[in-house]
């Protein structure tokens, strides 16, 4: 079996496949897409970190492509639901960099401070500048958190460690376990005003980015210090730019940019802007710890069949997964949805089977649930192995109950979601074999297919109301692929799925939401 690697990997981990008898691995770094195209074709196994892009037309190319795995925890250079479709394995390796990119995060912070950059450039320059480059102490400043997953809530403890003031906003982890862990949970608007420093540690998102633009900055306090470690575009560029020039943001320490690497940008002739070129995760130690792991994983699997760390399958079986592969998808699709559905911390998850399922194992299924619903908190960090411990670490409760009778189909998902905000319930099932359908959103039953570009609309159940939103749709040139309606079990309302050719931008978004028989508009990805 061949294993490619396409990109530095420390080299602990080539020289555990190099030993591996049975494995024969290559090292290529620096290939062009064609030139990776042309001989992927090869190899069993591709071990990448965030330079090589593992695009669709790759995959495609790779005919005996088994596995892809990633030494780190991004993503976003690897298109998953191709490799999913063609039954190509994508792993990561969660936990490995999280100690070092948070504190390359502090380090950013305290450089930034103290001026140490344009410190030693001074001083390189043959200049002694010691009264221009005054800082200022962190002691007692306040450090906004936004982001307290794994990485934020390490520098979390890092800032109290430096005797700073640390709040902390999350929309997905509860108020209780922020404050258990020691910390003031605020909202985002008190987070903006009240924080000296704020850094960011979110997953890249539709809704991360831009996260810090224009708006977010006229709501923070004048002089504020912004540090982005984990995603460029997050902050949006051009309006820190703007920030910086006006006086209202002091200045800002960027490991990440939104494109790498960034070229020219006006970012850096500012003075008050620091960078380095995403060195959050280069330390030696981090990276014997990916290396290490992804190479362990690729030869349990490539030899044993093993898998861990899987973003797209589960730990279990090929005989076993082929029989719940579909409901895998169909769980996932439900989490997902659940995702974009609900407002505030999730408390509990309430998961339901009803019907039968043939005696199978549903633990998979109720993973699958799970990772679907967290992926908008965590994105690259949850994985079929790992869900169900990111589940616990938030303080979510899980309860799963099985029952053969289901009275309308036969068989059932539901998944109730409850969080500090609200109760959210959505139901699916499977139509013939493998067809997935969502067939209940809380009070209103309907047959939405969850593929594609969606947005649920809920309409007041009147003539011509969805004439209106059709001719909303059209005036912007969005065709409407399919339309699904539901209607509320007791009431005067609809539900509406409408499938478009594109996204739905939110200028037509917020059209729609204008419109005086629609009472809400969402628009979905799965």
């Amino acid at each position: 079996m061949k294993v490619l690697v396409s990109d530095n990997l420390g080299e602990i981990g080539v020289e555990m496949f190099q030993k591996e008898e049975g494995i024969e691995v290559d090292v290529k770094t620096g290939l062009s897409p064609d030139e990776l195209k042309s001989i992927i074709h090869q190899y069993d196994a591709l071990v990448i970190r965030s330079a090589t892009k593992v695009t669709a037309e790759i995959i495609k190319a790779g005919t005996n492509l088994k596995v892809v795995g990633r030494a780190g925890i991004g993503l976003d250079n690897v298109d998953i639901p191709a490799a999913t479709k063609q039954g190509v394995i994508v792993m990561n390796t969660p936990g490995g960099n999280v100690v070092t990119t948070a504190e390359h995060a502090i380090a950013m912070m305290l450089s930034l401070t103290r001026n140490i950059p344009l410190g030693t450039a001074s001083l390189k320059a043959g200049r002694w500048e010691k009264k221009n480059l005054q800082g200022r102490e962190i002691f007692n400043k306040v450090l906004g958190v936004i982001g307290f997953g794994k990485i934020g809530s390490i520098v979390a403890d890092r800032g109290r460690g430096l005797k700073m003031r640390v709040i902390v906003y999350d929309p997905f982890v509860t108020r209780d376990l922020i404050e258990k862990a020691g910390f003031e949970c605020v909202s985002l608007e008190t987070l903006y005003s009240l924080s000296d420093y704020i850094t960011v540690h979110v997953p890249k998102l539709k809704d991360t980015l831009g996260f810090l633009n224009k708006s977010a900055f006229n709501q923070m306090k004048d002089g504020v210090m912004i540090i982005n470690c984990a995603r460029g575009g997050i902050v949006d560029e051009a309006d820190l730019v703007d920030a910086i020039k006006s006086g209202k943001v002091g200045g800002a320490a960027l490991d990440v940019f939104a494109t790498e690497p960034p070229g020219k940008s006006p970012l850096f002739e500012l003075d008050r802007v620091i960078g380095t070129p995403h060195l959050g995760a280069s330390t030696q130690e981090a990276q014997t710890n990916v290396a290490v792991a992804i190479a362990e994983q690729i030869i349990d699997y490539l030899k044993n069949g093993t898998i861990r760390n899987a973003i797209n399958v589960p730990s279990i079986t090929g005989e076993l997964l082929v029989k719940l592969g579909p409901f895998l998808s169909l769980a996932d699709q439900i989490g997902k949805l659940q995702s974009q559905l609900i407002r505030g911390p999730l408390k509990e998850v309430i998961i339901e089977f009803a019907g039968d399922f043939q005696g199978l194992d549903l633990t998979p299924v109720s993973t699958a649930v799970l990772r679907g619903l967290l992926m908008a908190a965590v994105k690259d960090d949850v994985n079929f192995v790992n869900a169900r411990i990111i589940a616990k670490e938030r303080g979510i409760k899980i309860t799963e109950t099985v029952s053969f009778e289901s009275e309308d189909y036969v068989n059932l998902i539901t998944v109730k979601a409850i969080t500090s905000e609200m109760t959210n319930t959505v139901a699916g099932t499977l139509f013939g074999k493998k067809e997935s359908r969502i067939v209940r959103i809380n009070t209103f039953r309907l047959e939405m297919i969850p593929i594609g570009h969606l947005a649920l609309i809920h309409n007041i159940d009147k003539p011509g109301s969805i004439g209106e939103i059709g001719t909303c749709l059209g005036k912007h040139h969005i065709n409407i692929g399919r339309m699904q309606v539901g209607q509320e079990e007791e009431g005067n309302r609809n539900i509406i799925f409408l499938c478009t050719d594109t996204p739905i931008p939110d200028a037509v978004i917020n059209e729609l939401r204008s419109l005086p028989s629609v009472n809400m508009a969402i628009p979905l990805e799965f």
